[in-house]
């Protein structure tokens, strides 16, 4: 189902939404003289550090999402702690130069930028209202001039954006997150904008209006659980990907767990899919590697299985390619818990209206004494009327010492005490959906108020993942990320001197803090894109919270092969990470573009980062290796 925008802001003056910046003579044809490089086929690739842009901003998301204009050698860098865009000279790439910012505020009064991508000299840049729940703007702008050539009026929170591989359209992801007191929740969508004239654009919106039946996406899987919320509400698009044909779009529904697939031509959601989950009770998943996890941030690292724990997938960014005319799409697993409410009072006191957080530890949520120890603290009205307390199933969970009632060692924050798992899943349901309830002893009870848990779920399954067109798992890599941190073959720094396992599992905004993130998603995988060279496709996979960028070759999706990994990170035993910020490197990647030897400045192949905690963007030569 689709509706148009029946409205088109008015192009403003070609300065109004940028200061005057300056232009480059060079063609952005690279050192041979407008020759393109020929391109082999390398047997292997690798990272190499070649320079930075440093914003000095530590933690206030300076860099986030990066692209690339080839003929002006110019990078467009989201700088969330300003609002806009910076924009970068890319003619030297070891070292990025400040040219100018895209201010969106001039094109939506108090508006900020919070996406931006680039094809052909058009910079299109999603522009989210203040509020976030009002309908938002994306702004088409030349690359080479900085100047405005129009902007449509779109959904609620547009964030991601992608041009069509055509360019005769730029997709944008409308999130429609709530009010963070969940009293206003726009509806989540899909804005496909027609270029063919830029400066006369159109807008027509896949919504989710058909999936009205909030049951039956439930019953396959799909999250929907939002306070008085429709599905259409519900459903908030994060990512999109786009087939080689220019013809489907598939759209990642993080908190969902889901993905929709789009047609761009009729603007219809055709279906949405539901992931699942991993099981992390598995040592083998069938493509190569085990589901293990270390399941806490206390207590040495341990990668090992834990039967009944699952992780949902819940994605962030994803990227599609083509292998023999079929689309194969690779999602970052990262994990993400609906939280909403949590710096409001009213919420923790009892009032379920002021938000919804479904995070919770497990020592919480199966301690003997239920869950009122917690109210007033982290306990979730919601939880609350769900029941008096928790319970594991001791069939399932009797490997760590839980029984009828008691959850034994199970708690013990060296197991699963410290886990973050969600509470809305898991728990033994009658038939029509309804919690099955026991007493404090384990015995089902019409009279009891406990409900018991047969599985746990976390968020985020620790790895990238490769779907087929249809939403079907391809291959997953497992344990294989943890297991390479915690491995004496993975080295940190842009010199690779220091061991990964002295730091394994680091959070992104902390120095000298092994294992911290273990409880909660692990490294975190989160972005995510695609780089072809020659006749193969590689992956580059950014880690958030562990740093740095793992590289795949992934020419044969049902195969990939690991290539190399580097963080850049340079400062990983001070405490305090913000002291140090001039020389600590970089820290927390978000987005990365890849920029082939034929668009690069200096004919070789680029990967650059944008990072959100160290508000630096960096660039990396991608060596090449042949047999």
């Amino acid at each position: 189902m689709k509706k148009s925008f029946p409205y088109m802001l008015a192009a403003c003056s070609a300065l109004a939404l940028v200061g005057c910046g300056s232009d480059d003579d060079d063609n952005g044809s690279g050192e041979n003289g407008g020759n393109p490089p020929v391109v082999e086929t390398p047997s292997a690739i690798s990272l190499s550090f070649l320079g930075r842009y440093t914003t000095g901003q530590f933690d206030e998301s300076a860099a986030e999402i990066p692209a690339y204009d080839a003929a002006s050698q110019r990078l467009f860098v989201v700088n969330a702690e300003k609002g806009m865009v910076d924009v970068l000279d890319m003619a030297d790439p070891a070292n990025p130069s400040f040219v100018d910012t895209l201010d969106g505020s001039s094109v939506l009064a108090g508006g900020e930028v919070n996406s931006v991508a680039v094809h052909e000299g058009i910079v299109a840049i999603a522009i989210e209202a203040d509020p976030k729940t009002d309908n938002g703007v994306v702004a088409l702008v030349n690359a080479e001039n900085l100047s405005l050539i129009s902007s449509v009026g779109v959904g609620a929170q547009p964030d991601m954006l992608t041009f069509t591989p055509d360019g005769n359209y730029v997709l944008a992801a409308n999130e429609g997150e709530p009010s963070d007191d969940y009293q206003i929740d726009p509806e989540g969508s899909i804005a496909i904008i027609d270029i063919a004239d830029a400066a006369n654009p159109t807008v027509a919106v896949a919504d989710f209006n058909a999936f009205s039946d909030i049951a039956e996406l439930r019953n396959q899987g799909v999250r929907i659980y939002g306070p008085n919320a429709t599905a259409s509400q519900d459903l908030e698009p994060e990512y999109i990907a786009v087939s080689a044909d220019s013809m489907t779009a598939w759209a990642v529904l993080q908190e969902n767990n889901a993905i929709a697939r789009i047609d761009i031509r009729s603007a219809t959601v055709e279906s949405i899919v539901a992931l699942g989950y991993k099981d992390h009770g598995l040592e083998s998943n069938n493509f190569g590697s085990g589901n293990a996890i270390d399941a806490s941030d206390e207590g040495p690292v341990e990668i090992t299985t834990w039967p009944g724990v699952r992780g949902l997938y819940l994605p962030d960014a994803m990227a599609s390619y083509d292998v023999d005319g079929m689309t194969y799409l690779i999602t970052a697993n990262e994990g993400d818990a609906r939280a909403w409410g949590e710096d409001n009072d009213d919420y923790w006191a009892g009032d379920a209206s002021k938000g919804f957080v479904e995070e919770f530890r497990v020592k919480h949520l199966v301690h003997s004494d239920g869950f009122d120890r917690r109210a007033g603290d982290d306990l979730p009205p919601q939880l609350r009327e769900l029941a008096a307390g928790g319970l594991l199933n001791h069939d399932t969970f009797a490997y760590c010492g839980a029984s009828a009632g008691d959850a034994g060692d199970c708690r013990e924050d060296d197991v699963l005490g410290r886990l973050n798992i969600t509470w809305t899943m898991g728990y033994r349901t009658n038939v029509d959906g309804s919690p099955v309830m026991f007493d404090a002893a384990g015995n089902e009870s019409a009279d009891g108020d406990r409900v018991m848990y047969d599985n746990l779920y976390s968020y985020g399954a620790r790895s990238f993942s490769i779907w087929d067109e249809e939403g079907q798992l391809i291959w997953d890599s497992g344990d294989a990320i943890e297991q390479f941190l915690a491995s004496d073959d993975c080295m940190l720094g842009s010199e690779r001197t220091i061991a990964c396992a002295d730091y394994f599992n680091s959070g992104h905004d902390e120095g000298d803090a092994i294992d911290s993130r273990s409880d909660a998603k692990g490294p975190e995988p989160e972005g995510v894109t695609i780089g072809t060279i020659g006749e193969k496709t590689f992956a580059f996979i950014g880690l958030e919270r562990m740093g740095g960028v793992l590289v795949y070759d992934v020419t044969d999706p049902e195969a990939p092969v690991f290539m190399d990994y580097l963080n850049s990170r340079e400062d990983w035993a001070t405490e305090d990470t913000e002291s140090v910020l001039d020389s600590a490197g970089d820290l927390g990647p978000e987005g990365l573009v890849f920029i082939s030897a034929e668009d690069s400045p200096t004919d070789d192949a680029l990967l650059v980062v944008g990072n959100e905690v160290s508000g630096t963007t960096s660039v990396y030569v991608i060596e090449q290796s042949f047999e």
